[in-house]
Formats: C-alpha cells, structure tokens, sequence
C-alpha cells in the first residue's frame, strides 16, 4: 500500500497500525518511492501469546518473609512491562 509523505504525517497513527497488523506500507514522495513501514512481529509477543491462551500473567508472589520497608524486586513479567514502556 502506498502512501504520501503528506497523508503519513496527517494520519501517522493510521499508518503505524496498518504496519502492525502486517501491511507493508511504501511511503512516497511525489510519486516516487523512498522508505517502507512495516511491523515488527516480535513487538507485541507476549500480548499475543496471552492472547492466543499460549501465556497466562503472573499473579502477584506474596511474599511472606519480606521484612518491613524492603521492597519487592517484582516478577520477570513487571520487568518485561517496564521495558517494553
């Protein structure tokens, strides 16, 4: 699918999400064109794993020996969250 740089810039959102769910999107410039957008299958892994019932969210780790005042260093599900912001 092609696009304009003009309709990209006007409806950035549009065309980013056209490239995530697998269209290849040729943004040109009077016609001609010069770069293509498109998705990155592995950016929303673990939303469509979840998704697909493959993954289930961790539950909260009760943690019964924290001392007071400690804090909890969290699940490798808060950390993959927290990079993926």
């Amino acid at each position: 699918m092609d696009v304009p740089v003009s309709a990209l810039r006007a409806e950035l959102k549009q065309w980013i999400e056209a490239a995530r769910t697998g269209e290849h999107v040729v943004i040109t410039e009077r016609g001609i064109p010069v770069a293509r957008l498109s998705g990155i299958e592995s950016a929303d892994l673990l939303t469509r794993l979840e998704r697909e019932g493959l993954l289930t969210p961790a539950a909260a780790p009760s943690r019964p020996h924290a001392h007071a005042g400690e804090k909890s260093k969290g699940s490798v599900s808060d950390l993959v969250r927290r990079l993926r912001r």
